[in-house]
């Protein structure tokens, strides 16, 4: 039943996303990112890559992240979001011990990135080292995978730095 379940939503999603891409190339209206294919963790995990891209947001959630990012705010589809979610993924071991600290090289790096001014950064990263904390005291912390723990931590550094101004 799982499976048959994530093919049928892999299907949806490879229909909505090839329509997505139709209408982007014609510019018509609505023609904004494509959920599935620059949206949600596949889009930051597989940017050049758009079949992986769907197929993992499919996996993830069955999409329903990609698509409400895309619908409500597709502005969260841009590359900077986006090199964030990889910079997150990338470093993310890295960046918990910088948290951990409170400075380091790749929170500063992660800063940087997001764009967030001087200002602003010692509010930010006690928001994040909290978010942080809390993240990896829950339950079910260990049996996490690297993917889910990195889209925690994004959440937290996108929710502390949505009002960043370089």
């Amino acid at each position: 039943m799982k499976i048959k379940l994530l093919t049928t939503a892999a299907a949806i999603a490879m229909i909505s996303m090839s329509a997505s891409l139709a209408m982007a190339k014609n510019g018509a209206q609505g023609s904004g990112p494509s959920p599935y294919v620059d949206c949600g963790i596949g889009g930051a995990i597989f940017k050049n890559t758009g079949w992986a891209a769907a197929t993992s947001n499919v996996i993830w959630d069955a999409g329903t992240t990609a698509v409400t990012s895309a619908t409500a705010s597709p502005e969260t589809c841009n590359a900077k979001k986006v090199e964030t979610a990889q910079f997150i993924l990338d470093t993310y071991d890295s960046l918990v011990e910088d948290s951990a600290k409170g400075e380091g090289e790749h929170l500063t790096t992660m800063m940087n990135i997001v764009g967030c001014s001087a200002e602003m950064r010692e509010s930010i990263v006690q928001n994040v080292r909290s978010g942080i904390s809390k993240n990896v005291a829950s339950s079910d912390y260990d049996s996490q995978s690297k993917i889910e723990k990195a889209s925690a931590l994004y959440n937290v550094v996108d929710s502390s730095t949505r009002s960043c101004s370089a």
